[in-house]
This record gives C-alpha cells, sequence and structure tokens, in this order.
C-alpha cells in the first residue's frame, strides 16, 4: 500500500491576492449523518431506556448494575460530540492561473494556508476507491494532501474536478499557444496534470 507524506510548508505570511478569474473555488467538509435534532432525539431515548434498565435491576436488587447504564449513556454522547467537533474541519480549495490556494481549518478552528505553483503542480490520486485512497497535490519533491475526511467516491470525483480546473488555469496562461495547436496529439504536454496511481 503506497502512502503520501505530507510535506508542502504553510505559508509564514499572507501573499496579495491574484487579479486573474478564479477556476475553482471549493469548499470541503466531513459528511456528519445525524443532524444535531437527530442527535437530541437519540440521547433523549438513550436516557429513558437507561433509566428504565437501572429502576429494573435496582426493583430486583441488581443495584450495582445501575451505574452502568449511566455509563454507556455517557459514553455515547461523548462519542457523539468527539464526531461533531472533528466536523468542525474544513478545506477551501481555489485555483487560478498563478497558484492553487488552500486553506485549511481544522477542528479547533486553527487555520493554516498553504500555496501551490498551478504551471508545476501535479494531482495524484493513489488507490483510487479504496478506503486508503489518497488525493494530494505535489510539485519540487514536496506534497500536500486533500480531502483526507472524504470517502473515496467523493475523493475521485473532487480530483477529477480538480484536475480539470488545473488544466484550465493552465490553458488561461497561453490561449494563443492552445488555439494554433491542430489535434490533441500535437501538444506538447503540461508538467503535472492528473495522475491516478493503482497502488
Amino acid at each position: 500500500m503506497r502512502t503520501i507524506v505530507e510535506s508542502w510548508p504553510a505559508e509564514a505570511e499572507a501573499v496579495a491576492p491574484h487579479e486573474g478569474p478564479a477556476f475553482m473555488e471549493a469548499e470541503l467538509a466531513p459528511n456528519r449523518s445525524l443532524p444535531n435534532p437527530a442527535f437530541t432525539a437519540l440521547m433523549i431515548a438513550i436516557a429513558i431506556i437507561s433509566f428504565s434498565a437501572g429502576m429494573l435491576f435496582i426493583t430486583i436488587g441488581a443495584w450495582p448494575v445501575t451505574p452502568f447504564f449511566g455509563l454507556d449513556a455517557f459514553l455515547v454522547w461523548l462519542a457523539f460530540r468527539i464526531s461533531y467537533r472533528d466536523g468542525r474541519a474544513r478545506e477551501w480549495v481555489t485555483v487560478n492561473a498563478r497558484d492553487i490556494e488552500v486553506v485549511r481549518q481544522h477542528p479547533t478552528g486553527h487555520r493554516r494556508r498553504y500555496r501551490l505553483p498551478t504551471a508545476w503542480v501535479q494531482l495524484r490520486l493513489i488507490d483510487p476507491g479504496e478506503h486508503h485512497a489518497q488525493l494530494a497535490l505535489s510539485a519540487h519533491g514536496r506534497a500536500l494532501v486533500l480531502g483526507s475526511f472524504l470517502s473515496p467516491p467523493e475523493r475521485g470525483e473532487f480530483a477529477e474536478a480538480l484536475g480539470a480546473a488545473i488544466d484550465t488555469a493552465r490553458r488561461s496562461l497561453n490561449p494563443a499557444r492552445e488555439a494554433s495547436q491542430d489535434t490533441p496529439k500535437d501538444r506538447a504536454q503540461e508538467p503535472g496534470g492528473a495522475v491516478p496511481s493503482g497502488g
């Protein structure tokens, strides 16, 4: 199993925004299948069941078992709270002709900014469709992993959209050259691009 190790450094200081058009502006967020109202209803149901079971065991004289029902309810609540906290993670990806900007928000709210050159970046999708699939941008021997919280199908879909945006951004750098080329087979290959890897 191949693994990409993230090594691209975060920006030390802000850079003036690019004046040209953006070819992609995407926000990536983790999936959370249980909304807050459903979570509240679930916890009420668990509390009622735990309380009822606890009372039953008290009536038959097995009161030492009762605290464990409260502990079960607390652990379920704690697991969901951790899940919702992790759900605050975000990644914003912007592609323009100069660079690809990635802003990563951690669950704590802390943000880090990364910037890669559009002309030289390579998009890599390792083991597409697998649970351990990775999507990364790399340039100059360093890599930045994107969407680690996405499902494998979502990583594949985002890789296709991001690859198309990068290609469009590169073509915008030299439209005269693009128009002068007659057929796709005559085109000189650009550095980088999307490279799916099977393992």
